[in-house]
C-alpha cells in the first residue's frame, strides 16, 4: 500500500538533497519518478536544485495546478510512474495537498514531500499543516542551530542583520536572508556572532 510522506527540517536541513538522493536511488533500479515544484519558488526556474550543485528538471505546480491531472498526463504517455517527489512543499495550497493524497489512494503510487514545517513568523504554512493532517508518515530531517550546538527547529530571518518576525510568512530566500536556529537562538539570537556567507 502506497502512503503519503512528509519529510520536513529547517533552512539548509538538506532536503533537496535528500529529494536528489532518493531520486537517483528510484532511477538507479530503472524506476521512473515525477518531480514537482512549486511555480511560486522564484529561485528555480522549472528546477529542483542544491547548494552542492545538483539539478534534476520538475513539473511547475501554479496556483491553479491540479496535480492528478500532471500526473494522469504522464500515465498517457504510457509512463509508469513510481514515486513522487515534490519540493519546497510548504508553498503549495491544501488543495494540492489533498490532491496528492489524491494520487496515493487512486493509484497506489508513493508521494514523499519535502519542506518546511513552519515560517519564520512561528505559523504553520497552509500545506505543511495540511500535511501533518493527511501524511501516512512524518520524518524530520534534522541540522544544528547555526549559533550553537543544539538541534535547529525554526527559521530566523535577518533583515540588514536584525531579526524579522513579521510579515508575509511566504518570503523566499536563502542564506542571505535565513538561518537555522534552535528555539533559544530564534528568541534570542546571538548575531554578533559573524554570519558565515552573508
Amino acid at each position: 500500500m502506497a502512503k503519503l510522506f512528509f519529510k520536513y527540517g529547517t533552512v539548509f536541513s538538506a532536503k533537496s538533497l535528500n529529494l536528489i538522493a532518493t531520486a537517483h536511488n528510484y532511477e538507479t533500479q530503472g524506476k521512473k519518478v515525477l518531480l514537482m515544484i512549486p511555480f511560486m519558488d522564484t529561485r528555480s526556474n522549472g528546477n529542483i536544485s542544491t547548494r552542492a550543485g545538483f539539478e534534476l528538471k520538475a513539473e511547475m505546480i501554479d496556483t491553479d495546478t491540479n496535480v492528478v491531472d500532471v500526473f494522469i498526463e504522464h500515465l498517457n504517455k504510457k509512463e509508469k510512474i513510481d514515486c513522487v517527489l515534490v519540493d519546497e512543499a510548504q508553498m503549495l495550497s491544501s488543495k494540492h495537498i489533498d490532491q496528492l493524497r489524491d494520487i496515493v489512494v487512486r493509484f497506489n503510487t508513493p508521494v514523499i514531500c519535502y519542506g518546511l514545517r513552519v515560517s519564520y513568523t512561528l505559523e504553520l504554512f497552509e500545506a505543511s499543516k495540511r500535511l501533518f493532517e493527511l501524511s501516512d508518515k512524518l520524518e524530520e530531517i534534522k541540522t544544528i542551530c547555526w549559533y550553537c550546538a543544539s538541534k535547529a527547529t525554526h527559521n530566523l530571518k535577518l533583515v540588514e542583520g536584525k531579526p524579522e518576525y513579521k510579515g508575509n510568512p511566504i518570503d523566499i530566500g536563502g542564506l542571505e536572508k535565513y538561518l537555522p536556529v534552535c528555539y533559544n537562538c530564534y528568541v534570542n539570537p546571538p548575531i554578533e556572532k559573524e554570519l558565515k556567507g552573508v
